[in-house]
């Protein structure tokens, strides 16, 4: 059996509708090499099946090289590693949301939907490459991601731009 892959976009910061906010939760810019990094990722992304989930040393250096440009940002409540948002720009103005998610431990608390807010608003804010400012911010997410994952990118003002089936996946 395949999954379903969705991608959407958002075109102008004007689009974000902000979620709760939560008191204490913050971005905190990490070096993508580190440990801490790592582990969150993969804890992050273990249950749904991501590839990060299981990266060797070799494969995270590899990534390295290859995407200079992506940052990583772990979420923060009150001072304690609650998740990870990585962004990736890319030229012409856009910038990619290429992992967002929470640790097990604070899903269903509520928590998405102000952590995907501040993943948003950063990617808005990201230095541009190769353009003048930030034209589009976009992800993509499938059917063995979190169950609630695609209502909250929606409910932030995102917008579906294209879906694929990937068959054996």
């Amino acid at each position: 059996m395949g999954k379903i892959v969705t991608y959407l976009e958002m075109t102008g910061r004007e689009e974000l509708t902000p979620g709760r906010a939560v008191p204490g939760m913050e971005l905190r810019r990490e070096e993508g090499l580190s440990a801490l990094v790592r582990s969150v990722q993969a804890r992050v992304g273990a249950a749904y099946g991501w590839r990060s989930s299981s990266r060797t040393d070799q494969q995270w250096t590899e990534l390295a090289r290859a995407h200079p440009h992506r940052q990583y940002w772990l979420v923060e409540l009150s001072g304690t590693t609650a998740g990870i948002a990585a962004l990736e720009p890319q030229a012409g103005g856009e910038v990619e949301i290429v992992t967002f998610g929470l640790l097990p431990e604070y899903v269903g608390q509520g928590l998405g939907g102000h952590a995907l807010t501040l993943a948003l608003r950063q990617a808005w804010a990201t230095e541009p490459f190769e353009a003048e400012s930030v034209r589009r911010v976009w992800l993509h997410t499938d059917s063995n991601d979190h169950p609630t994952a695609l209502g909250n990118y929606l409910r932030r003002g995102l917008r579906v731009h294209r879906t694929e089936s990937v068959e054996g996946a």
